[in-house]
């Protein structure tokens, strides 16, 4: 197997970061395109044939560019981290001997830890992503002359004008609380990869790609159930002071509400129907977009030889 001798170095692996970079890329190139403006089109697949039939099978992807960065950035330190928590995990003892052939693999608690860690991890880059990304996407106006922030660049000179550098990283605690749910990701990934590889030898074996593909798909579903309260919460910070025009000075901008209070706002204003708004919408793309993604990361690990965390 390759790559079992580093096992025993404290070394920080990079072949974790450099999948996860395919796995952004994947993201934007599968996830890009579901995407459309509210109100423009009468649901999902007229949005899809109307682009196409007016702009061509190209114009699915304008725009890909800021996001193909960000999930890059952002699956790079995900992934990469992931590997990387993996190893210590198993480096210090956190394993069991794998069905029949014996060879130590890391439990599913420390898959579950793993992922935690690495959620945890990847919060550093994500928050300012997603602050500007939900800052951009609640422009409703059609020119770009007619709105606030330009683009990415400069909705940071915004930002950091009135509230300082850190201001990018308001809504880290709900970040944080969101993404601590790739824990409930990648255990549930590995519980659906052991499910299909005691499946080997029988009619419904399939191979490894299939099983990295349905796995991610539908841990993604796992994944989203959870963290939908706390993504609800996090965009709600990252949007103050929206419906309100964001302020030129931080006087103007006065008090930002924290975790709990945009909690319990959400609680009075929409109840527990609200901290899962969106969640029929965030389903249909969830499957696609990180089946595709785990395929591509998984694959990736196979081909640079990764060290292997499981063993079927």
């Amino acid at each position: 197997m390759a790559g079992d001798g580093v096992l025993d170095t404290n070394h920080i692996r990079i072949v974790g970061a450099v999948a996860g970079i395919g796995s952004g890329l994947t993201k934007v190139t599968v996830g890009h395109g579901l995407g459309c403006s509210p109100g423009m089109y009468r649901g999902a697949f007229d949005a899809f044939f109307t682009i196409i039939r007016k702009e061509g099978p190209l114009a699915l992807y304008k725009g890909a560019t800021p996001p193909a960065v960000g999930w890059a950035a952002i699956d790079s330190l995900l992934l990469g981290s992931l590997h990387n928590y993996r190893l210590f995990l198993i480096r210090n003892g956190m394993t069991e001997p794998t069905p029949v052939s014996g060879i130590p693999r890391l439990t599913m608690v420390g898959h579950g830890l793993a992922g935690i860690a690495a959620g945890i991890t990847s919060t550093i880059i994500a928050t300012p992503i997603e602050h500007i990304k939900v800052k951009l996407q609640l422009q409703s106006q059609r020119s770009i002359s007619d709105r606030q922030f330009k683009g990415p660049i400069d909705c940071i000179r915004q930002i950091v004008r009135v509230q300082g550098p850190l201001g990018l990283w308001y809504g880290f605690t709900g970040s944080v609380a969101f993404r601590l749910n790739f824990g409930f990701m990648f255990l549930s990934f590995e519980g659906l990869m052991r499910v299909f590889s005691s499946l080997n030898g029988t009619s419904f074996e399939m191979s490894t790609g299939t099983a990295n593909f349905i796995s991610g798909g539908l841990g993604s579903f796992v994944f989203w159930f959870f963290a939908m309260p706390a993504d609800n919460i996090k965009n709600r910070m990252m949007s103050y002071p929206h419906p309100l025009q964001y302020p030129q000075s931080s006087a103007a901008l006065g008090h930002r509400p924290s975790f709990w209070a945009t909690a319990r706002s959400i609680n009075s204003q929409h109840g527990l129907p609200g901290f899962f708004r969106g969640l029929g919408p965030c389903f249909l793309r969830a499957f696609p977009v990180n089946a595709s993604a785990f395929f591509v990361y998984e694959g990736l690990l196979r081909v640079l030889g990764a060290e292997k965390t499981r063993h079927s």
